[in-house]
């Protein structure tokens, strides 16, 4: 007897949301399985954030359905946001208040507080407790909103554009070890669902991935069958190179007697024909997340 599937973190079916005459999301679909780092990918202005706040409860969607842990977010929004944290890309606190008091603030909402997590993240970003919250860089004020969110021991994180803010030896840091050690303090049971820019970053920690483009996703995939199935080839030539027309070639480029070629699912039938015409090299490696974003939203 197989058991019942488990019910994913995030379901979204067929979410459209407008502003007006503009329409931000149309028609997206996207399944979030528990205990992954879900890559949200797209151009500024794709629909990212406005998902993320339909997600939030924060917008309410035109049509569609929006789950969260199964559950409706405008009817148990209690409920969904008790188990989850969320970083956006602008954060603020209370002016007045010390980073001190920003995260006594932050705990007095939670049932759970993580102290040995909070001490080792301050320690790690080197922010003191001490200094009014408006005396900090933007940087550091992204740092203390990660620490909020992470001390809460939540089931779900979501951030949008959570680096951003970040120095790049900090944010490579924070990526690595903290969004790692997140979801290895309680593997199969702690997702991140991340809207980033900064995709190559996240490479080692995606699992799966969707990207949208003007409102749509054009592409979702799990991070190592994206890998498997786009891939780049270099070839050398003793003359002037051909050009191939066959299909599932995303893009080619010749310079000099190279030609380099990017495909999608028919790097097997584009190396058959390279053989044929008998090269003097031919090399092939797989794309990153990042070169799929790209060549899939040209």
């Amino acid at each position: 007897m197989t058991s019942a599937p488990a019910t994913p973190v995030i379901d979204i079916r067929g979410l459209q949301r407008r502003f007006g005459r503009t329409e931000a999301v149309h028609g997206l679909d996207l399944t979030v399985p528990a205990g992954t780092c879900y890559g949200f990918f797209g151009r500024n202005g794709a629909g990212k954030t406005t998902t993320i706040k339909c997600l939030l409860n924060l917008l309410r969607p035109d049509s569609g359905t929006v789950r969260v842990f199964g559950l409706d977010p405008a009817r148990d929004e209690l409920e969904v946001k008790r188990r989850l944290a969320y970083v956006p890309d602008q954060v603020a606190f209370y002016p007045w208040m010390t980073a001190r008091d920003a995260l006594d603030y932050a705990a007095s909402f939670r049932a759970h507080w993580n102290t040995t997590a909070e001490a080792d993240l301050l320690d790690r970003f080197r922010l003191d407790v001490r200094k009014p919250v408006n005396g900090l860089s933007k940087g550091q004020r992204t740092q203390l909103a990660l620490i909020s969110a992470i001390c809460a021991d939540p089931e779900l994180l979501v951030l949008d554009e959570p680096t951003s803010g970040l120095d790049p030896i900090v944010r490579r840091e924070f990526i690595e070890a903290v969004i790692g050690a997140y979801q290895e303090a309680d593997p199969g049971n702690r997702t991140v669902f991340v809207s980033t820019h900064l995709i190559t970053e996240f490479e080692g920690l995606i699992d799966q991935f969707t990207i949208i483009e003007n409102g749509r996703a054009t592409l979702a995939l799990d991070a190592d069958e994206a890998r498997s199935k786009f891939r780049k080839l270099r070839v050398r030539f003793a003359a002037e190179p051909p050009t191939l027309t066959v299909p599932g070639i995303l893009r080619q480029s010749r310079a000099g007697r190279e030609v380099e070629i990017v495909t999608n699912g028919a790097a097997d039938q584009v190396l058959a024909e390279l053989q044929r015409l008998r090269p003097e090299e031919i090399r092939s490696e797989a794309l990153s997340l990042e070169e799929i974003f790209v060549v899939s939203s040209r």
